[in-house]
């Protein structure tokens, strides 16, 4: 579709400026109700993870229909599934919605999800993680941040823009809530294809990532791709008695820190070939700033090389995220058979996720210890995105966000994976992407205390709801 942009409502700078401030006004009226909704939100333990009990994500995707429906602008809301791979597993529910476009105007679609991470242990976190709990300019409670803000960010946005404009919009809007997003967007793709006609749209906001600072809005450009599996080293076939045998025979614990240990130089950084990284202009942001928002304990010092911000937003980087071995509450004097892990890997925006893959299974396959036996499954992959910044789309909401910060927007980065990006690039080749978020460096997403700071997600609101009224206004040629 090609455009040609005009100032928000009208033909005049001095209209344009009052359709901003009639939007900001009601962006702050209602304000209150939209973290009123956001609290209900939180306390739906919508857990998306196989353990948890999914009716709550059923009952949560419900509450977000019902807020989509109340907004009173969309021809169609629903609740959908998809099935998962080629079985006939279904996926967790999300929600779906679509008003059609008219008199040349584009369509927008709004992502966000719904389901969140498991909470953690009560006792880490200061306040109960699904009861909502003000302190000071913070909300606290698992998917506060992570994503519920995301949802309020798109239904906040519309409330206002509806509140000075009017429901009979030419804009066309679809929104798509999806419900497990935290649990690897299993039916994703085949939900993409089912609902096809729905969400096709000339440009996507993706409401799931950070901004620079309470105070700097941020365009994230640059996503790391992921490849995780479970490796499970084994070299006993039962386990035996530690005086009798140690010394000589190789107990799998000892092989799996050899073998883990060769995944890094002695700096820290990644050392497995085949794992490329991205040339990437980064910003200013030293020891200090890391220190601080990632809680590094004094006297511990960072890893890797490069710039700080290369080496999370364009280096691969690999955690081991879990261990299946006894606990020392029950370890026995035996050598260990077999010992499972999960390793969690980041791949720079550029490389392909299979190649990664290869490449880490090569690695593993040569440096594997003693003769241990390898053995990778349950593996997961992301493809990493770099968006196309020369868009008009880009342009607009660039400009939104400087209106309602009153500062200009950065353009960031993010070491973490949002894998399902590139799955709508290739599924609508032609929409524009947009990844904004309501979360910042002290949201701690996933971690216990997470937290949304309330300054951060007004202005989100206010930046979103002046993006529609900016998209509204554009007409074709």
């Amino acid at each position: 579709m090609s455009q040609t942009r005009t100032d928000p409502s009208s033909e005049t700078g001095a209209d344009a400026a009052s359709i901003v401030e009639r939007i900001r006004d009601a962006v702050e009226a209602g304000f209150p109700s939209t973290v009123a909704d956001l609290t209900d939100l939180v306390r739906i333990p919508s857990v998306s993870w196989a353990a948890f009990d999914p009716e709550h994500v059923a009952r949560s995707a419900e509450a977000v229909a019902d807020l989509l429906r109340g907004l009173g602008v969309f021809d169609v809301v629903d609740v959908r599934r998809a099935p998962i791979g080629q079985g006939a597993e279904l996926g967790q529910p999300a929600v779906v919605a679509r008003r059609t476009a008219r008199n040349g105007r584009p369509t927008v679609l709004l992502y966000a999800h719904h389901d969140v991470q498991p909470p953690g242990r009560d006792e880490d976190w200061d306040s109960t993680p699904f009861e909502p709990t003000l302190r000071g300019d913070r909300l606290y409670g698992r998917g506060a941040a992570d994503d519920k803000a995301g949802v309020m960010a798109h239904v906040g946005a519309i409330r206002a823009l509806v509140d000075v404009l009017g429901g009979d919009l030419d804009l066309g809007i679809a929104v798509f809530v999806e419900g497990e997003e935290e649990f690897g967007s299993r039916s994703f793709s085949a939900f993409l294809r089912e609902n096809r006609e729905l969400l096709e749209a000339d440009a996507i906001v993706v409401a799931d990532s950070n901004n620079w600072d309470v105070n700097t809005p941020a365009l994230t450009v640059a996503l790391r791709g992921n490849v995780t599996f479970r490796l499970t080293v084994s070299t006993l076939a039962h386990a035996s008695h530690s005086g009798m045998f140690g010394g000589a025979v190789p107990d799998a614990m000892l092989a799996a820190i050899r073998l883990l240990g060769t995944l890094h130089d002695a700096d820290g950084s990644v050392a497995v070939p085949g794992l490329t990284s991205a040339d990437l202009e980064t910003p200013e942001y030293d020891e200090a700033q890391l220190r601080a928002e990632a809680g590094l304990l004094d006297g511990v010092s960072p890893i890797g090389r490069g710039s700080i911000l290369s080496r999370i937003w364009a280096q691969p980087s690999i955690t081991v995220t879990g261990i299946d071995a006894p606990s020392v509450a029950n370890a026995s004097n035996t050598l260990i058979p077999s010992v499972a892990v999960r390793l969690s890997t980041r791949i720079a925006p550029g490389q392909d996720a299979a190649d990664a893959l290869e490449a880490l299974r090569a690695h593993l396959l040569a440096h594997a210890p003693f003769g241990a036996h390898l053995e990778i499954d349950d593996i997961d992959t992301g493809q990493p995105f770099l968006v196309d910044t020369s868009g008009w789309a880009v342009a607009e909401a660039k400009a939104a966000m400087a209106d309602a910060w009153e500062v200009d927007p950065v353009d960031i980065g993010v070491g973490g994976s949002i894998p399902f990006i590139a799955e709508l690039v290739q599924e609508f080749p032609d929409a524009q992407i947009l990844v904004t978020g309501v979360e910042d460096p002290d949201s701690r997403a996933h971690s216990p205390n997470e937290s949304l700071h309330l300054g951060v997600f007004r202005r989100a609101v206010l930046a979103e709801a002046l993006l529609l009224a900016r998209l509204e206004a554009r007409t074709g040629e």
